[in-house]
C-alpha cells in the first residue's frame, strides 16, 4: 500500500488532523475493499465447489439406485430356489427328489451382486484447494458425512461383505451341481442362505447409502436427479 506524503506544510493541528483522518480513511477503505474482494472470491469458489460436489453426489445416488434395482432382479431367482428347497425339506421329500428340483433351478445357484463405483474427485479437489473450508458449515458437514459413508460402505464390501460365505463349500457344491452329481440338501440350502444373506446385507447397505445421500443433498435431491435424467441424451 502506497501513502502519499503531504506536499504542503501543515500549519496547524487541525490541518494535521484532517490529513491524518484522510490517511486513516484511505487505509480502511483499501482494507475493506481487499476484504470484500477476498470474500467474494471465497464465496464464488465455495459455490462452485458445492455445485460440483452436489452433482457428484447426485451421480452416486443415481448409481446406487440403479444397483439396487439390478440386484433385485439378480436376487429373485436365488430367493425362489431357497423357497422351493425349504418346502421340499419341510415336507420330508427324498433327497433324490430334492436334487431333481436343484438341477431344475441350478442356474439360480450363483452369487451375483451389482456394486457401483463411487466418484469422489470433486470432494478431493475441494479439500485440496481449500474451497471446501469456505462452504457453509452445515452443508459442509452433510457433504463430509456423505463421503465418509461412501468410503465406509465400500470398505465393508471389500473386507467384510463375504465374511459369512464358506467359499470353498460353495465352489464344491457348484462343481457337483454343474456335473449333475447329487448333493446333500441341508448343506446345499445352508450355502444358498449364506449367499442370500450376503446379497440382502449388500442391498441393506445400498439402501442406507441412498437415505444418507438424500439427507446430505436435501429435499430437492429427487427433483435434481429427475432433471439430470431428463437432460441426458
Amino acid at each position: 500500500m502506497h501513502i502519499e506524503p503531504p506536499n504542503t506544510r501543515l500549519g496547524s493541528f487541525r490541518d494535521f488532523a484532517k490529513h491524518y483522518l484522510m490517511i486513516v480513511l484511505s487505509i480502511l477503505t483499501a482494507l475493506g475493499l481487499e476484504a470484500w474482494i477476498e470474500h467474494t472470491h471465497h464465496a464464488r469458489a465455495a459455490e462452485e465447489a458445492s455445485q460440483h460436489i452436489r452433482t457428484e453426489l447426485l451421480a452416486n445416488l443415481a448409481d446406487i439406485r440403479k444397483s439396487i434395482k439390478t440386484n433385485e432382479g439378480l436376487i429373485a431367482p436365488l430367493q425362489h430356489l431357497d423357497e422351493t428347497l425349504t418346502v421340499d425339506i419341510r415336507d420330508n421329500l427324498p433327497a433324490a427328489a430334492i436334487n431333481q428340483h436343484i438341477q431344475a433351478q441350478k442356474d439360480a445357484f450363483r452369487l451375483s451382486i451389482n456394486w457401483p463405483t463411487f466418484a469422489s474427485q470433486s470432494w478431493d479437489v475441494a479439500v485440496a484447494n481449500q474451497s471446501a473450508s469456505w462452504i457453509d458449515d452445515a452443508r459442509l458437514r452433510h457433504y463430509s458425512r456423505a463421503y465418509a459413508d461412501l468410503r465406509e460402505t465400500s470398505d465393508w464390501v471389500s473386507h467384510d461383505g463375504i465374511a459369512l460365505l464358506d467359499v470353498p463349500a460353495m465352489e464344491r457344491l457348484h462343481t457337483r451341481v454343474d456335473l449333475g452329481a447329487p448333493v446333500d440338501p441341508l448343506e446345499f440350502i445352508s450355502t444358498v442362505r449364506q449367499m442370500l444373506h450376503t446379497s440382502m446385507e449388500t442391498q441393506s447397505h445400498l439402501h442406507q447409502l441412498e437415505s444418507h445421500l438424500l439427507y446430505a443433498l436435501g429435499k430437492d435431491a429427487d427433483d435434481d436427479t429427475a432433471a439430470g435424467h431428463a437432460a441426458s441424451p
